[in-house]
């Protein structure tokens, strides 16, 4: 299965393509926002392609051309606006749904936030960021793709442990970023995420077989 990976130079995004790269099952391609992000890619010999989600739905559908998943691992980062928030969290998520669509791609892993299918559970602080995850998410459950919304809790620059746990509602915990993206890979591995969506923190189950069991 060949994989575009949007958001593919964030933190989640480069070790989810690194692990794609070093699959056996799949090729990737890295979609970038940035022509001065490609040779960091391309030196591990990895396909990129350059796309704006605040550009058109063609424009990301044509970028997603040859690919049969999409994960969109992308964000605005804490560092931005709200503005930014609506257009990549929001209106970027949505945008992509609508090219996979357009492109005839069936597979769509999206990465949300812990509990952002709950509003009573979000927090204060950053609502405007649930707000955003919460109606891509739902513009992906109420589209004609195979998905897998994965909402991860805090996310931690640390090493992976390789263990977690899934379910529909875990109202706390964390995660590192390295075990988000092995989640992602055995997500694509398991025919049995089509059309789940769950929280994902960190845990006492070996991820294969934490995803098996969903």
């Amino acid at each position: 299965m060949k994989v575009l990976v949007v958001g593919a130079n964030g933190q989640i995004g480069k070790q989810l393509v690194d692990l794609l790269k070093e699959s056996s099952e799949h090729d990737v391609k890295a979609m970038l926002r940035k022509p001065e992000q490609t040779p960091e890619f391309e030196e591990k010999g990895v396909e990129t392609i350059i796309a704006s989600l605040e550009g058109s739905v063609e424009d990301i559908a044509s970028a997603a051309k040859g690919c049969d998943a999409i994960v969109f691992a992308a964000g605005s980062g804490g560092h931005t606006g709200l503005d930014k928030t609506l257009l990549v969290d929001l209106d970027g998520a949505v945008k992509t749904v609508e090219a996979a669509e357009q492109a005839g791609i069936d597979r769509f892993i999206m990465v949300s936030a812990l509990q952002a299918h709950k509003r009573e559970n979000w927090s204060d602080a950053i609502k405007p960021y649930y707000v955003a995850k919460h109606y891509a998410d739902r513009a992906l459950l109420q589209s004609s793709l195979n998905y897998t919304i994965i909402r991860p809790g805090g996310l931690l620059n640390e090493p992976g442990t390789g263990k977690i746990e899934v379910a529909e509602n875990l109202k706390t915990g964390s995660i590192p970023r390295v075990d988000v993206a092995k989640t992602i890979l055995a997500c694509l591995n398991a025919k049995n995420t089509f059309k789940k969506s769950f929280d994902l923190i960190s845990g006492e189950n070996d991820i294969v077989d934490a995803i098996k069991s969903i």
